[in-house]
């Protein structure tokens, strides 16, 4: 329970919550923004203006590491 206490407050910090997935992640940190970009181009879903928006509030929710 205290783990999540203290992600809850780290959120509220204005960080981004960490997801350590070792194996997975190259070296460089990858925020959630990203990977749903990454995984609807290659579905062949175009962009529109609002997805850099939201990649980008994403990406200082959540952010993958090593």
């Amino acid at each position: 329970m205290q783990r999540r206490k203290d992600a809850i407050q780290t959120t509220a910090k204005g960080e981004p919550f960490r997801v350590r997935l070792p194996g997975f992640i190259s070296d460089e940190e990858v925020g959630l923004g990203d990977v749903i970009k990454r995984m609807t181009y290659a579905a062949g879903i175009r962009p529109c203006g609002g997805c850099e928006q939201r990649a980008a509030a994403l990406n200082r929710w959540v952010v993958f590491t090593r």
